[in-house]
């Protein structure tokens, strides 16, 4: 555990741990053991119901997550929740799906923890751009492709003027880019990715649902991705993969392989 002082407010403590991405065997098992342990867990809609079987009976589940881009809790309230939770002396496991430092907002509640003077510790989880990636079969990094990866968000309103991802400078720079949550504004994202000098040509990939039952994928183009996904059906949670190493999921996508090859 990680102390701010000598003496704290309380004997409890918050663990920060990533679920990966959906399937349960991607869990670590330091993640595994502490969930069984947990007097309370905190979760976000993505952690799989799978998972949730592991907390120990008794345990108290509190859900603080979103579902289908539906607002439910307010950044300061669940940090009020862990705070609460472990002032009353409980083991707290905020179980969050990926990796809670990676577009999880686990570094906004490690701030809260460490301020309220609240023991803490951070467990990484497999972060779903890897997983999806990696079950979709595209190498992120590839020495005759890419040897660089960017992860952004396109959570935010592209168009606002204060937007903090100027997208036409990552349509020049030669590297994999990886985008969370960037299904509704794809249109956008991919037009102002061209208007920086990424060609339409460029392979592009979006992974729904990776490494789950529910995992979909299909690889397209830059230019076409946007309708394409839109006309298939995809949408959240999904990763959007764009680059050279997006086309080899064509022939090394060895996870939807295996669902088509499987009987009915």
């Amino acid at each position: 555990m990680t102390p701010y002082s000598d003496s704290h407010s309380s004997r409890g403590s918050v663990f920060l741990i990533g679920a990966g991405p959906g399937d349960i065997e991607l869990l670590t098992l330091k993640a595994f053991r502490l969930i069984q342990a947990a007097d309370a867990v905190v979760h976000d809609y993505l952690v799989s119901q799978e998972i949730m079987t592991l907390a120990r009976p008794g345990a108290e589940l509190i859900f603080v997550g979103k579902k289908g881009g539906g607002f439910c809790c307010p950044q300061r309230d669940i940090d009020g929740v862990l705070i609460r939770l472990a002032r009353e002396g409980k083991s707290v496991v905020r179980l969050k799906g990926g990796d809670p430092f990676i577009f999880g907002r686990g570094g906004e509640e490690a701030e809260a923890l460490a301020a309220a003077g609240i023991r803490f510790e951070i467990v990484p989880g497999v972060t779903s751009a890897l997983a999806a990636a990696a079950y979709a079969g595209i190498p992120l990094t590839h020495r005759a492709h890419s040897s660089a990866v960017v992860f952004l968000t396109g959570h935010e309103d592209p168009n606002k003027p204060d937007t903090a991802i100027h997208w036409e400078d990552y349509g020049r720079i030669e590297a994999t880019l990886c985008i969370y949550m960037g299904m509704k504004n794809l249109e956008t994202i991919t037009r102002r990715l061209q208007d920086g000098g990424l060609s339409a040509e460029t392979p592009a990939a979006v992974i729904q649902s990776a490494t789950t039952a529910e995992h979909r994928q299909f690889v397209t183009t830059l230019g076409r991705i946007a309708l394409e996904s839109e006309h298939a059906g995809f949408g959240a949670p999904a990763i959007v993969v764009i680059g050279e190493v997006a086309g080899l999921a064509v022939k090394l996508g060895w996870f939807a392989a295996r669902a088509e090859a499987l009987p009915a």
